[in-house]
Formats: structure tokens, C-alpha cells, sequence
């Protein structure tokens, strides 16, 4: 089994569900307070079922939701790197990584370049720096990816992921690491480790 390396979470999934839960968990209660009343007033019972319903539906989300929202990470493995969702579990092989490289994400995603929604997320992440992983080739397609992933994952139709976490010098150093690590010559680390058996101990 490949060796793992921490994990990191993905601060584009913990921001994007820390602006959801709130607001589903607070229509959820509401909706189950408004289903109260209706059955207080006496109207028909499937009126305040149907509400109920929705309504539990709701806080069950955004319980779902709150319990999930650092569950999204990637972690370097000895032969691959993987990228975690509740919902995906993807293993990219290095030999699909061409290279990777820091840049902020204002950088990556100019207000005037994404929509107004994209632009009031990523304005408070601006200043922080991602790590852009360019690839021979995506390891699914990118529609499915779309769907799994925010669009702020790809900054533009190149093969690539944008990986933005919190220690994003830490999961670099650790990723080349990782990298090198399985690039070196399997025949010459078998060469050197017979010369040293050889030389005379002490």
C-alpha cells in the first residue's frame, strides 16, 4: 500500500459550504416553525405534513452540510496524489503531473474574468496563494469533474487543478517530495544499496 502524507483540506469546499449551511439550516427551522403554526390554526393536516417535511429535509442538509464541510482535503501518496469530497475520491498519478506552481488566486481569477457570484467568493481569498498542478491530461472528464468540484478548480479549459489549502508551502514541499521519491531509478537505488553493503563496517 502507498505510503499517505498529511492531509489538506480544500479551502474552496470549507468556504463555499460555510456560506450554504447557515442559510439551510435557519429556512429549515423556519419552515418547521411555519409548519407548526399551521397545524395550531387547524388547517388541513397534508399542509403543515408537506411543510414539516421540507422543512426537517432542510436542517437534515444543513446538518449534512456542517458535518461535511472540511471533509474535502488532498493528500501526496508515495505514487499519486488524491483529492477527497464526500461525494469523489480521485487518485491523479504523478506521471500525469507535468508540473505545479504558487499563484494567488486573484491572480488565477480576475474580478472582470468570472461572474458576480464567483467574484464575491473569491474576493475574500484573493491574497491567498494556490497551487496550480498542470497535467498531461485530466484523470476523468471534465464534466464530471464539474460536477463534483467548484468551477473555481480550474481556472481555465487546460488540464489542470487548482489546489488552494492553507499551507500551501507545506502540501508543495511535500508534494516534490513525494514526486522525486518515485521519479528515482529503482536499478540505481538496488546499485548503491549493494555498494554500501560492501564497504567495510566499523
Amino acid at each position: 500500500m502507498a505510503k499517505g502524507g498529511r492531509r489538506y483540506p480544500l479551502v474552496i469546499y470549507t468556504h463555499m459550504v460555510n456560506r450554504w449551511w447557515p442559510a439551510v439550516l435557519v429556512l429549515g427551522f423556519a419552515l418547521l416553525g411555519l409548519a407548526w403554526a399551521v397545524y395550531s390554526w387547524g388547517f388541513e393536516q397534508w399542509r403543515w405534513l408537506a411543510l414539516a417535511s421540507v422543512g426537517g429535509l432542510n436542517v437534515f442538509l444543513g446538518l449534512l452540510l456542517l458535518v461535511f464541510r472540511k471533509s474535502a482535503y488532498v493528500q501526496p501518496f508515495s505514487d499519486h496524489l488524491r483529492l477527497a469530497t464526500p461525494f469523489l475520491r480521485l487518485n491523479i498519478s504523478y506521471k500525469r503531473i507535468r508540473r505545479s506552481s504558487p499563484s494567488t488566486m486573484g491572480g488565477l481569477f480576475p474580478p472582470k474574468s468570472v461572474s458576480k457570484s464567483q467574484a464575491e467568493i473569491i474576493e475574500p481569498l484573493a491574497r491567498l496563494t494556490a497551487i496550480v498542478i498542470e497535467l498531461n491530461a485530466l484523470p476523468m472528464s471534465r464534466t464530471a469533474l464539474r460536477f463534483f468540484l467548484s468551477p473555481l478548480f480550474f481556472k481555465d479549459k487546460s488540464p489542470h487543478l487548482v489546489i488552494l489549502v492553507n499551507d500551501w508551502m507545506r502540501l508543495s514541499a511535500e508534494l516534490e517530495s513525494m514526486r522525486s521519491g518515485k521519479a528515482a531509478d529503482p536499478s540505481q537505488r538496488k546499485r548503491d544499496s549493494s555498494i554500501l553493503s560492501r564497504l567495510p563496517r566499523k
